[in-house]
């Protein structure tokens, strides 16, 4: 019992920090994820210590995140991502190769061996599209093309993503990478998004009766919910992370007869969950590594690099939606969240670097969560909405 009760204190005290954030930070005219964010390092281990990382705090973060961003697949039509197919493809691209230059170099003029400079660099190129996709949602802009171009770049960012994080793995040991396996990984990688995107919407158009059939209470949004859970599953099995397949779920759902009760269904679901993702990435933050001035250069250069190089990678593929839009692009695709955190455990569970350069590049990965939202909802503010229906080629 005495368990069962530390957990419910923990929900308790997580859930009640993440709507006070929340809603300081709107009333300072911020998005509420920031506020989600700073309270979770307030809570953890490094400041107050009321909240740690474990089993249950984890899940929930998880599910959370996967929830939301099957809700903004929900609002998000397969029509419009491919109106901006050309421009999410340069985005994607640009967003790995500019933030991967960048940091192996910046590494290895730090005195890493290349391939342990390459390492680095795999944790400054994915992006988390679970911070962005909030911001997003809280400003009522996931109709937006700015938005669309997002979250298509953040799929092919993904894919190419783990392309390189199994080169530069692969070439730890023997040096050399094993081109046919790579490419059989990316090649499932990209089959699974395109059979599961093309496939699943198709049969979503025609069939969305089936939703109604059974008798059970909400039987259309449990089923969605069971296709949610099983693709974000499924996904992690080619590779990718669980949110693409809960964004795909999302796209699938958003092609049924059924959309606008699912996205009333939904509300509730993402108040309760979506804010565990939120806090714990602010727990997961040692703010300790401020207080080591060594620590603390090499995460402001690591911080500024990882800014910089992919907003603009992603702002020069995004170029042809005129300036304010293609910044607003830039700065969506900046937080490395989970992305940089998971690379920075692989690398240091291989020895290929220290506890210092572990702790810079997770401090790295959550500043650029926390700084990015202000950031995206003051550019989207900026940028002229007349913009979101003109043609994107």
């Amino acid at each position: 019992m005495h368990g069962a009760a530390d957990i419910l204190l923990s929900l308790f005290v997580v859930f009640v920090a993440a709507r006070i954030g929340d809603e300081l930070a709107q009333r300072m005219r911020m998005p509420g994820v920031v506020g989600e964010i700073v309270a979770g390092a307030l809570l953890g281990p490094s400041l107050l210590s009321w909240v740690h990382p474990g089993v249950v705090l984890d899940a929930l973060a998880e599910v959370g995140v996967v929830f939301l961003l099957f809700a903004v697949g929900l609002e998000t039509r397969l029509v419009d991502l491919k109106r901006v197919g050309l421009i999410a493809f340069m985005v994607g691209t640009l967003g790995v190769i500019v933030p991967f230059g960048g940091a192996s170099l910046w590494a290895h003029l730090e005195g890493f061996a290349w391939n342990k400079s390459m390492f680095i660099a795999a944790a400054f190129v994915a992006t988390s599209a679970g911070i962005t996709a909030r911001v997003l949602q809280e400003m009522h802009a996931l109709q937006r093309r700015e938005a669309h171009v997002i979250l298509a770049a953040a799929v092919i960012d993904d894919i190419l993503a783990m392309l390189l994080l199994g080169v530069v793995v692969s070439m730890q040991g023997s040096g050399v990478a094993d081109p046919v396996h790579l490419l059989i990984v990316v090649a499932e990688a990209v089959g699974f998004v395109v059979v599961v995107g093309w496939l699943g919407t198709r049969v979503a158009r025609r069939r969305s009766a089936w939703l109604e059939r059974p008798r059970m209470t909400m039987s259309a949004l449990s089923i969605v919910l069971a296709l949610c859970l099983g693709l974000a599953w499924l996904s992690t099995r080619f590779g990718l992370a669980a949110i693409i397949g809960a964004f795909l779920a999302g796209l699938i759902a958003s092609e049924t007869d059924q959309r606008a009760q699912l996205e009333h269904q939904m509300k509730p679901l993402l108040t309760l969950l979506t804010p565990f993702f939120f806090v714990m990435t602010g727990v997961k933050l040692d703010v300790r590594v401020f207080l080591n001035p060594d620590a603390l250069i090499m995460l402001s250069i690591a911080t500024l690099l990882a800014v910089v190089t992919k907003w603009l990678g992603a702002y020069l593929g995004s170029l042809k939606l005129g300036h304010r839009s293609a910044m607003a692009v830039g700065i969506g695709m900046v937080p490395r969240g989970e992305v940089g955190v998971v690379v920075a455990s692989l690398g240091l569970a291989a020895g290929v670097f220290s506890a210092e350069v572990y702790a810079v590049i997770v401090a790295m990965s959550l500043l650029t969560s926390i700084l990015t939202p202000p950031l995206l909802g003051w550019m989207l503010r900026r940028a002229p909405r007349e913009e979101a229906n003109q043609p994107a080629s």
